[in-house]
């Protein structure tokens, strides 16, 4: 095997220590707001500048990995005992667009101000949380082995409650309570998982464990994977372990909101990516996981029917949208596969957006209540932002939504099985519906009279108000509501241009994610590189 070069190895470290770097110095320098800034925009930049090479490495070269700490064993140059960390394909893909859309929410959120409420909010911790956050997702993209990931996950939890209950408010620590007892139940589940795993196979690396369960008997290796699966489901929100998701997410503030919906749902995908291809090969659960991903698909879309407030409506197309993914990576195909990679990755993206224009709505009109909107087409900008993302997650052709999702039907048809079928007719269902969903949106909210709106006269930009009808959204002290600000404006602008950069470069990019997806489901490369088995 060539030797690795040391610069290679620093990279791969970079997306996880700098944000980690960059938390402590945040915190210890909390009474300086703008030195705060800068150091948060450095860090995720300077993750998000070392994803960007890895991309370009493993899509000449594949993968790498690097062992930190490792000591003792027989045939491990530096242990099988450590952190293992591997970048190939997929996850330097997952990393980039992560640290692009953690880049743009950070500068929206400053933009906003960060508090979106009272003077009370500590928003001093706000940024040192956010680039925890921003260490667990990169390190769980990166993570060789089941404890390193479920450490990312564990680092997740903590952020997450923090961000989730800023301000303190009732309905916030409601959510946030919630929120970590869900979590908590995954956690132990994986934990359980995880123990599992070391008394079947001596290992929790992931490329030794992928070669020591060929040797286990079929029914343990079986009942390994289920507990893995609902930790690993419970993360993505995947039916029926998706209900915790629509009351959590929508009372946070705008920019916590939109990195959890565009983000943390796909941290458990790709976790379950990993599971179903490198450690349990063969299909022996995608009949569970088709079923699994068409009710996540329905059940979701079902449930954004029923809304009128518009941060529950995008919650449940979150979760619905989550069908899709799963409906790949349960076909197993290339096709699909690779399909199921490109759809993670526009998700991430257009999800995202939706949410921080939601955050616009809400600065703009003081409400994110279909029963309190209207007329918000006076202003084309907003009407803008939010209309390109909502076509796109409507799968409208050309936008990469509509790309993303023909390729998933074509693995589905090519399958040919019958649960393949329904896949492909939940999935044409689920399409139409999202339409609807979003067109009901963008008539209600934009083109309807504010005056015609039930409760029109309630949202208006006063905070006596926002005071007596107690809003969500926490406005009663701003005393800018009806403005927004060009410091929010314009990273909503960077994702819409993302989001549309898909279906610009859809061919090299379904290139790149039939590369990944040929990485993923032939594990050689990824087996050789990290037990050194494999010359590069």
């Amino acid at each position: 095997m060539t030797p690795q070069p040391s610069w290679i190895t620093v990279l791969i470290v970079l997306p996880t220590l700098v944000p980690l770097l960059g938390a402590a110095l945040t915190l210890l320098r909390g009474r300086n707001p703008r030195f705060q800034r800068v150091v948060t925009v450095g860090a995720i930049a300077t993750a998000l500048t070392a994803s960007s090479m890895m991309l370009y490495l493993t899509s000449v070269h594949g993968t790498f990995a690097v062992r930190i700490g490792g000591w003792g064993g027989k045939g491990y140059p530096n242990g099988p005992l450590g952190i293992t960390l591997v970048v190939d394909r997929l996850a330097a893909l997952m990393l980039v667009v992560s640290t692009l859309v953690l880049l743009c929410v950070v500068v929206y959120a400053i933009g906003q101000g960060i508090r979106d409420g009272t003077t009370q909010q500590p928003v001093s911790i706000f940024l040192p949380t956010y680039l925890i956050l921003t260490a667990g997702v990169c390190n769980a993209f990166l993570a060789g082995d089941l404890f390193n990931l479920f450490v990312s996950f564990e680092v997740l939890l903590a952020a997450s409650f923090v961000l989730l209950t800023l301000g303190a408010s009732p309905d916030r620590v409601r959510a946030g309570a919630s929120y970590v007892m869900v979590s908590m139940v995954s956690s132990v589940i994986f934990l359980a998982g995880i123990a599992f795993a070391y008394a079947t196979t001596g290992t929790l690396n992931l490329a030794e464990m992928a070669v020591r369960l060929d040797d286990v008997p079929s029914g343990t290796r079986n009942a390994l994977f289920a507990v893995l699966l609902v930790a690993f489901g419970i993360k993505a929100a995947v039916f029926p372990l998706s209900t915790w998701l629509p009351d959590s997410y929508p009372t946070a503030p705008a920019p916590v909101t939109a990195v959890f919906a565009g983000l943390l749902t796909k941290v458990g995908v790709y976790a379950i990516i990993r599971a179903t291809t490198l450690l349990f090969p063969g299909g022996s659960m995608d009949g569970l996981l088709m079923v699994a991903g068409l009710l996540t698909m329905i059940v979701g879309i079902l449930g954004a029917i029923a809304q009128s407030d518009v941060k529950r409506l995008l919650s449940f197309t979150l979760v619905s949208h989550i069908g899709y993914m799963i409906f790949g990576v349960a076909v197993g195909s290339q096709l699909s596969m690779s399909a199921a990679i490109f759809y993670v990755a526009h998700h991430i993206l257009v999800q995202t957006t939706l949410f921080l224009v939601v955050g616009l709505i809400e600065r703009q009109a003081g409400s994110a209540s279909l029963r309190r909107l209207g007329g918000l087409i006076v202003s084309p900008v907003l009407a803008g932002l939010f209309l390109i993302p909502a076509l796109n997650l409507g799968g409208i052709p050309p936008f990469s939504g509509f790309i993303g999702k023909v390729a998933l039907l074509e693995g589905g048809v090519a399958d040919g099985s019958v649960l393949a079928w329904l896949l492909v007719g939940g999935s044409v269902i689920t399409s139409l519906l999202t339409l609807y969903v979003v067109a009901r949106v963008w008539t209600k909210g934009f083109w309807r009279p504010r005056a015609d709106a039930p409760e029109g006269d309630l949202a208006d930009s006063t905070p006596s108000a926002l005071i007596e009808e107690g809003t969500d959204i926490l406005l009663a002290e701003r005393e800018d509501v009806g403005r927004m600000p060009i410091g929010m404006v314009l990273p909503t602008l960077a994702m819409v241009i993302a989001g549309l950069s898909l279906t610009v470069w859809a061919g090299p990019i379904f290139g790149f994610t039939d590369r990944a997806a040929g990485d993923v489901i032939d594990r050689g490369q990824y087996i050789g590189t990290v037990l050194g088995g494999e010359d590069r």
